[in-house]
């Protein structure tokens, strides 16, 4: 692989990353010869997106979700960005945010007159744990 492939596989990668996903790389060599280590390392990088193998409070991979989302927008997160991501009812999204408010990985931002949540903030110390 000359300089200019490596660079664009490189920046591939990157691509990919930001749009969401995780890249996962095997050399070709393990691939063929060692088989059984790919597998264990895909095991070990899916079990962590199974509801089952989670060691944390966060219920199934939508409320992952709903935070990986929040990582993503890198600002404070709305009940309709929930409801598009995820396309769920309104009042879900509302409920979901709330549960994990709860569980501390989002702090409820009142609107101007204080009456209503209407924005959710991620705390950071909290999400710290996760990775």
């Amino acid at each position: 692989m000359d300089r200019q492939k490596y660079c664009n596989e490189l920046n591939r990668e990157t691509f990919l990353s930001a749009m969401g996903y995780q890249v996962i790389s095997f050399a070709y060599d393990d691939v063929a010869q060692r088989p059984e280590l790919c597998m264990t390392l895909l095991r070990m990088v899916i079990s962590r997106y199974h509801p089952a193998a989670t060691t944390n409070d966060l219920e199934g991979i939508t409320e992952r979700e709903i935070i990986r989302l929040a990582i993503t927008l890198a600002r404070s997160l709305r009940p309709v960005d929930v409801v598009k991501q995820l396309d769920i009812n309104h009042r879900t999204a509302v409920r979901m945010l709330q549960a994990l408010s709860t569980k501390g990985y989002f702090t409820p931002i009142a609107g101007k007159e204080g009456r209503h949540i209407v924005r959710y903030e991620l705390n950071p110390g909290k999400i710290q744990r996760l990775l």
